[in-house]
């Protein structure tokens, strides 16, 4: 069983800030990344960012590097909070984020924490909108 809730989301201007947040829980299922993923109106899902659970690896879209930032926190051993801090936002950052969770890569302690797909998560929330107006 897993269980992700997305929340942060809102309006805000461009230049402004926001965090999302995603609890993520799980008791039976192999998850070793959580990723933040985003579509906007008309346009495929792509991926923001990922997490690597084991190994606090990340990486990042080249459209949000130095401006995103992910991060983990273990509440406990099957329960999570993925965090997605976002600066400097513009326009183009509107889309509605979703946070993913799954195996990934094969490995528990992948050599090279790449940005995965989506269609490599078996997981999903249910998304929580981000709307910047400039």
């Amino acid at each position: 069983q897993v269980t992700l809730v997305e929340s942060g989301g809102g309006s805000v201007q461009a230049g402004g800030s926001l965090r999302l947040s995603c609890a993520f829980s799980q008791t039976t299922a192999n998850i070793n990344s959580i990723g933040w993923f985003r579509q906007a109106p008309g346009q495929e899902r792509e991926g923001v960012a990922v997490i690597y659970t084991h190994t606090a690896s990340t990486n990042y879209a080249d459209s949000v590097k130095g401006r995103f930032t992910i991060s983990q926190d273990n509440v406990s051993q099957d329960k999570s909070m993925v965090y997605l801090q976002m600066d400097n936002l513009n326009a183009e950052d509107t889309a509605m984020y979703y946070c993913a969770a799954g195996f990934v890569g094969g490995s528990w302690f992948p050599s090279v924490p790449r940005l995965p797909n989506p269609n490599e998560y078996k997981y999903w929330g249910q998304g929580t909108q981000v709307t910047v107006s400039s």
